[in-house]
């Protein structure tokens, strides 16, 4: 595919912005200037930005309570986000959410949520009032993997189906739900082989790599906007952090913690990218990847 310059700019932006904001999140919860709990986005930067750029702004989103880089690049500043997160009343949700539920109505953002699994239903509900408007837009709905396995995905799943919603289904596979592997509580790893159940299209997708990510979701979102059904993408992903600040992971080996740690996370990747092509000089000309 043909990336412009602009574009590659504004991911690599969009990539690092999310990873410098936790990481001042993560210094300043050390310090006790942020509270409660704060559940840190990095290492899945790619997902939330490949996924922003397939979608439209007059989308919605709901997710998780692993939302700030979701919020950030739906276009809440990050002055409020950071706003938030101190509880301030300057923040997306006037400092009442914190961390774990922001909130935009103006960015078609609706959470951040903290129940596991309660934004899949309601992501749902979403869709089932754009159709009743009849209005040309989608409601996507991520999860984790540890949300895969609550009773209301099932429910839900066949409701959206049933009824044609246009939905996108997204659970972020980051490997761990808290601190259990998904091996460990369930027969089925591909998580994305749960759609089949409900005749419901699936696929599987690299959330590594910000190209796999926007590339995998174009005929998905045409898909779900243009025959009103719904869809359930798998994007495979890996959190470099515990679960939460509280978390010191340590389920996780050595071994493994090497074998992501060796390979270039996406940030570097696309910036390694961006400087073979400014090699290249042909940046004004267009950009082939």
């Amino acid at each position: 595919m043909k990336y412009s310059k602009e574009q590659l700019l504004e991911w690599y932006e969009q990539m690092l912005l999310i990873r410098r904001l936790e990481e001042k999140a993560a210094q300043m919860y050390g310090m006790q200037k942020i509270k409660g709990f704060l559940h840190l986005y990095i290492g899945q930067e790619a997902v939330a930005v490949g996924l922003e750029s397939a979608i439209r702004k007059d989308d919605y989103v709901i997710t998780a309570y692993r939302e700030h880089g979701n919020a950030l690049v739906r276009g809440i500043p990050p002055e409020q986000i950071m706003a938030e997160l101190y509880g301030k009343i300057t923040g997306c949700s006037k400092g009442k959410g914190g961390s774990m539920h922001m909130f935009s109505k103006e960015h078609n953002f609706l959470g951040g949520h903290g129940i596991v699994g309660a934004q899949i239903p309601l992501g749902a509900g979403v869709a089932f009032a754009i159709k009743y408007r009849g209005e040309d837009k989608i409601a996507v709905t991520l999860f984790g993997d540890g949300a895969a396995r609550q009773g209301a995905l099932h429910e839900t799943f066949n409701m959206a189906m049933t009824w044609g919603l246009p939905v996108l289904f997204i659970v972020e596979n980051n490997k761990y739900a808290m601190g259990t592997a998904v091996e460990r509580v369930s027969n089925v790893t591909d998580i994305y082989k749960l759609a089949c159940a409900y005749d419901m299209p699936a696929k599987q997708i690299d959330g590594m790599n910000v190209f796999s990510v926007y590339e995998g979701l174009q005929d998905v979102v045409k898909h779900v906007r243009e025959k009103q059904s719904p869809y359930f993408i798998e994007i495979i992903t890996y959190r470099y952090r515990g679960h939460s600040m509280s978390d010191p992971a340590k389920y996780r080996t050595k071994e493994e913690l090497e074998k992501y740690f060796n390979v270039k996370v996406d940030v570097v990747r696309l910036r390694d990218k961006m400087n073979q092509v400014l090699k290249k000089r042909i940046l004004n000309e267009g950009i082939y990847v």
